[in-house]
């Protein structure tokens, strides 16, 4: 679909709400589906783990490569394209630097330990979701068929997240209604973030341009920088490997057909 018919044609606050609400989706069922699993499987398999966060990393380097980048560049030029990608690299590179994913207070209460952990991680991985969310808002004006994929592809990526966040809670006994709340806020950002990426996206083409280069250079500073080293955790490198390799495989397929 042409980004012209959304530059010049306008786009309704109906499709805005509509992209929104997807954002959103992706991120609440994302990380609420990964507590989910969390909680009614004691010891999920390292290796199936490490396989989905392959699978997620290659399917969004694919899209990065495929469609963010050329779409950005076709919207605006490359300059533009390429200052947003920078952008967005650093932002994420900002946030790991202030906010690791994983941070251990010093504390004689072993079960207070793991909340804060749980707190912690949850905490930077609803600042992750706004970028990622980004994303999702600015695909969407550029091919809403590539930001629904994006989407899909983020809201699976978010499974192990919530499985990653809700472990420490559930082993610092919290209520698993309440484990199920805060992973599912986790994902709110992500809302926020399609919010602003679809209304900065239908502003103009340099708006379009550097809100798809921000995204593809969040993606990438995620893909490398979280997704594949954690696909190959625990000594399980195949199985990541694998996984990246069948999505990037996977994400060009689904990407020609749509």
């Amino acid at each position: 679909m042409s980004i012209l018919r959304y530059l010049y044609g306008g786009m309704g606050l109906d499709e805005i709400l509509m992209i929104t609400l997807v954002g959103l989706a992706a991120g609440v069922f994302g990380t609420g589906s990964g507590t989910i699993i969390a909680l009614f499987v004691n010891n999920p398999n390292q290796a199936t783990l490490n396989f989905i966060l392959g699978f997620a990393g290659g399917m969004m380097l694919a899209i990065v490569m495929s469609d963010l980048l050329p779409e950005a560049v076709e919207a605006g030029n490359f300059l533009i394209a390429f200052t947003g990608l920078m952008i967005g690299s650093l932002f994420i590179l900002a946030l790991d630097i202030k906010l690791p994913h994983f941070h251990f207070f010093e504390t004689a209460d072993e079960l207070a330990r793991h909340i804060r952990t749980g707190t912690i991680l949850g905490l930077g991985i609803a600042m992750h979701n706004f970028p990622e969310g980004l994303a999702i808002g600015a695909s969407y004006v550029a091919s809403p068929a590539v930001g629904f994929t994006l989407a899909l592809t983020i809201a699976l990526h978010n499974i192990p997240e919530g499985i990653a966040m809700a472990c420490p809670l559930c082993v610092g006994g919290m209520r698993k209604r309440w484990i199920l709340v805060y992973t599912a806020l986790a994902g709110f950002p992500m809302g926020l973030g399609a919010l602003i990426g679809s209304s900065l996206g239908s502003i103009s083409p340099f708006f379009l341009s550097i809100s798809l280069g921000f995204a593809a250079g969040a993606m990438l500073y995620i893909i490398f920088g979280e997704l594949i080293p954690g696909a190959q955790n625990a000594g399980q490198g195949r199985a990541g490997t694998f996984g990246a390799v069948f999505g990037t495989i996977s994400g060009i397929l689904l990407l020609s057909v749509i």
